[in-house]
């Protein structure tokens, strides 16, 4: 019987977003294919440490914990490795205690092309041509920028997620509009679009069918005054009023909540990321994604839309 993949919230992580494999992409780098491919048959025992995705991926996975009976997400590794070279990700992966068994060792290629075939819904990399590949193609991917992330919490199970609002959850027809027409004339134009909802940004899916469980904990919360939410979503956003309306109305229109919402009007994004700390925020421009401000926070990079035209 095959297996419901298409029921489940799948997120696909390439190896090194996941594990740091600094080291071994350097003797890849200086040393070529054959190098590399020793250096992991010979340290196959040897555990990798965690790299920018582990602490996202880790509390994702926990919510099988609170749902088990229907284990509702799964992740799929998707990896430029070959299925020999591949044995001490997944070696990894049992040392590390993280419930994926799902694969895809490519030998040197890119995977993006099975995306949808195992119904991702994100799907993280460190490599920028990859990511800018999958975007192009319509499909959702987001580029996790290389930085030393700690676990400081590494026992909590609560998982936070944060999104830039156009480009990233919504198209962005508000983004052209305003590059086109300048702020003035953008604030006219949302506003008389305020009852309109956007279309759909790269991660609209993923977005909606986070904001599920979301539903779920407001439940569980109402059958049990002493559950604590494992999730918490935020948007981060640089509209201000009177253009938050539209921003309202599309998450309205789509049936989904949001914890919690700010409206910053070209505030600095790091004064919140700071302070909130999600185990990922995702954004369509790199300008917002200060690695020196953000400390300790994983950034993603969606390449889409007219912010990335010049790039």
């Amino acid at each position: 019987m095959a297996y419901p993949i298409e029921k489940k919230l799948v997120v696909g992580i390439s190896s090194n977003a996941l594990f740091d494999l600094s080291t071994e992409d350097d003797i890849f780098k200086n040393n070529g294919l054959e190098a590399y491919r020793d250096f992991q048959i010979k340290n196959k025992s040897i555990v990798l440490q965690k790299g920018v995705a582990f602490p996202f991926i880790k509390r994702f996975l926990n919510i099988n914990n609170v749902y088990s009976d229907e284990k509702p997400v799964e992740v799929v590794l998707l990896s430029r490795n070959s299925p020999e070279t591949g044995i001490r990700i997944f070696n990894s992966i049992r040392e590390h205690g993280l419930d994926i068994t799902r694969a895809a060792f490519m030998s040197g290629g890119s995977a993006i092309k099975y995306i949808s075939a195992f119904n991702i819904s994100l799907f993280l990399a460190i490599n920028e041509k990859d990511v800018r590949l999958a975007i192009a193609e319509g499909l959702p991917a987001g580029q996790i920028l290389k930085t030393k992330i700690v676990d400081d919490d590494e026992d909590a199970f609560e998982l936070r997620v944060a999104f830039d609002f156009d480009g990233v959850i919504a198209n962005d027809e508000a983004e052209r509009k305003y590059k086109e027409v300048g702020l003035e004339e953008y604030h006219r134009y949302e506003d008389s679009h305020k009852s309109e909802a956007l279309g759909s940004g790269p991660l609209a899916d993923f977005f909606k069918k986070i904001s599920f469980f979301q539903k779920l904990e407001s439940k569980k919360q109402l059958e049990d005054s002493n559950y604590k939410k494992i999730l918490k979503t935020a948007i981060i956003t640089a509209r201000n009023a009177p253009a938050h309306e539209r921003a309202i109305t599309t998450l309205n229109n789509w049936g989904v909540n949001v914890d919690e919402m700010f409206l910053l009007g070209g505030i600095n994004k790091s004064r919140i990321l700071e302070v909130l700390k999600p185990h990922l925020y995702f954004d369509d421009q790199k300008a917002h994604l200060d690695l020196k401000s953000n400390t300790n926070i994983p950034l993603v990079h969606i390449p889409f839309g007219i912010a990335n035209e010049q790039t």
